[in-house]
């Protein structure tokens, strides 16, 4: 199966060429970078350190800029895609786990927890951050019929089979992009596996701001309360209409 490591980029010309040495250091597939509007040089180091960049003129946002890499997987004819935050958030040294998930275990989808190895708030995560994930996660499980244990980690990888059956345009272009698509698993019934990792919580990390976390809470709330209008058909909505996946 054909991979690409896909990494969303906003003004981390600080850590990039980092988080691709690690992506390197453990597997030589192809590195795709999605610029989403930097003002400073993260495209020309990610170009530099030999990965291929796509660039927004204007910041689309988180979800904006996973559109465009996961469309491009499809549209390049890769088998499947791995995303690894350009900030280096998420260690990079692990990509190979989720390519092998995907390659040789046969899963549709692929996502990280921070939740397993124990150390998120010994490793930084805000307790503001720890407590509505705990809750949302729970929440979503119960709703979606689903056993994971971390809903809202960013480090995700997908066959790109089942990302054709899902209606990526009508998914947020904010940071609730990477609730939006898992719930798209769990209604297609897709195969989903977890990968344990640390929790890093660094300074050269980029971090989502409290504000944007309470919107972030409030949106995914929505989408539950959307899906739950839907599946009792009170209010049918089009973006979760249930297409089991075959990939």
């Amino acid at each position: 199966m054909k991979a690409l490591i896909f990494m969303p980029a906003h003004n981390v010309a600080n850590v990039i060429a980092k988080t691709i040495e690690g992506v390197r250091s453990v597997c030589q597939d192809d590195i795709l970078v999605v610029d989403d509007a930097s003002t400073d040089e993260t495209g020309a180091i990610a170009r530099k350190m030999g990965a291929e960049v796509v660039r927004h003129e204007k910041n689309r946002g988180y979800g904006g800029t996973q559109k465009t890499g996961y469309q491009e997987a499809i549209r390049r004819g890769y088998d499947l895609v791995v995303m690894v935050h350009g900030d280096n958030q998420y260690d990079p040294t692990l990509a190979n786990q989720f390519v092998s998930k995907i390659r040789d275990e046969k899963y549709d989808v692929v996502t990280g927890t921070r939740m397993i190895l124990g150390d998120a708030l010994r490793q930084g995560m805000p307790i503001w951050k720890y407590i509505p994930n705990r809750f949302l996660t729970y929440l979503e499980n119960f709703v979606f019929g689903t056993k994971l244990t971390d809903y809202h980690n960013g480090y995700r990888a997908f066959t790109t089979a089942f990302l054709k059956q899902v209606p990526i345009d009508m998914l947020s272009e904010k940071f609730d992009f990477d609730t939006d698509i898992i719930i798209q698993a769990a209604i297609r019934k897709a195969k989903i596996a977890e990968i344990p990792h640390p929790t890093r919580y660094q300074g050269e990390n980029s971090q989502m701001s409290f504000t944007k976390g309470v919107h972030y809470g409030l949106s995914i709330l929505r989408t539950v309360l959307l899906y739950l209008l839907h599946k009792s058909r009170i209010c049918e909505q089009k973006l979760f209409a249930e297409k089991k996946n075959h990939a």
